[in-house]
Parts: C-alpha cells; sequence; structure tokens
C-alpha cells in the first residue's frame, strides 16, 4: 500500500492492455460456459459446479459450510441454490450424523443421473473454448499464474481479517 504522499502506481500500456483481455475472459467464458449449461442441461454454472463438487465426496455428501468453500459462494446464496437444486431433485439435506449443528448437502440418484448426462457437453464446451486453445506448455503456465494470483489473494483476505 501507497504512503500518502507517494505517487500513485499506473499500469504501462501492456499491463493495461493484459487485464483488459484477462478481465474480458473473465466476463466472457463463464457466460459461454453458462449458455451451453442453460440450453442443454437447464443447470447454472454454479449449479454444475456444485453438482460436480458433490459427486466428488465420499458418499455424495459434504457439509454445506465446505460446499460453499469450494464453490467460491457465501453461504446463503448456496443455501437459496440447494433450494432451487432440491426442489428439482438433484439434493437432499441431512443433519451431519456427527455434529448435528451442520447439515449435509447429499446428492440424490436423480441429481447424479442429471450430472452424468450434462457433463459430456459440459467438457466438450470447456475442451472446445478453453483447452484445445491453448498448447500443453500454456496450461502448466497458466495453472502456476493461478496459483501465484490466487496465494496473493487469500494473503490479502487474511491480511484483511486480522485487521
Amino acid at each position: 500500500m501507497p504512503a500518502p504522499n507517494d505517487e500513485p502506481r499506473w499500469l504501462t500500456d501492456d499491463q493495461l492492455a493484459a487485464w483488459r483481455g484477462f478481465v474480458k475472459l473473465l466476463q466472457r467464458l463463464p457466460a459461454a460456459l453458462e449458455t451451453q449449461l442453460q440450453q442443454d442441461a437447464k443447470l447454472s454454472l454454479i449449479e454444475y459446479h456444485v453438482l460436480a463438487h458433490l459427486s466428488d465426496q465420499p458418499g455424495r455428501r459434504l457439509r454445506m459450510s465446505e460446499l460453499a468453500a469450494l464453490a467460491s459462494t457465501e453461504l446463503s446464496r448456496l443455501s437459496h441454490l440447494i433450494g432451487r437444486l432440491e426442489n428439482r431433485g438433484f439434493v437432499a439435506r441431512e443433519p451431519d450424523p456427527e455434529n448435528g449443528r451442520y447439515t449435509l448437502a447429499v446428492l440424490t440418484e436423480a441429481g447424479y443421473a442429471h450430472l452424468v448426462d450434462a457433463a459430456p457437453a459440459h467438457v466438450a464446451r470447456v475442451l472446445d473454448l478453453f483447452v484445445d486453445a491453448l498448447g500443453a506448455n500454456e496450461l502448466r503456465t497458466l495453472h502456476r499464474i493461478s496459483g501465484k494470483v490466487l496465494d496473493r489473494i487469500e494473503q490479502a483476505e487474511e491480511h484483511h481479517m486480522s485487521r
């Protein structure tokens, strides 16, 4: 953070171009993936990711708080989303048998079957729009870059929370 009398830092032309391109990617890629999922599976991108995260868990169940962290969303938003998925028969909620203060989200058989049906078209779209546009070295570099930026975000969040 600059001292009060320091001149503000500005982006160079190259930095600005990279930043603007990245922001555009952040906006357009999820929208393109969402369109495919809505058309093919009547799911939003976050609904798909919640179902996918649940499918990866032992017993296809997970505490709501842990699922919210995996899905990078607030618990209140996840609760509404789970409610919509419950109405469709894709997810059920049940008390955590290990600690009744927690609630588990459980992927139902219908939810798992819907995810299995939706996955091939979604993966094909991810491959087409993202993976196939990059070479193996570019994917490894992007993975490293993502990790570095996410680490900085987590450090900033920890610093902000400790104030």
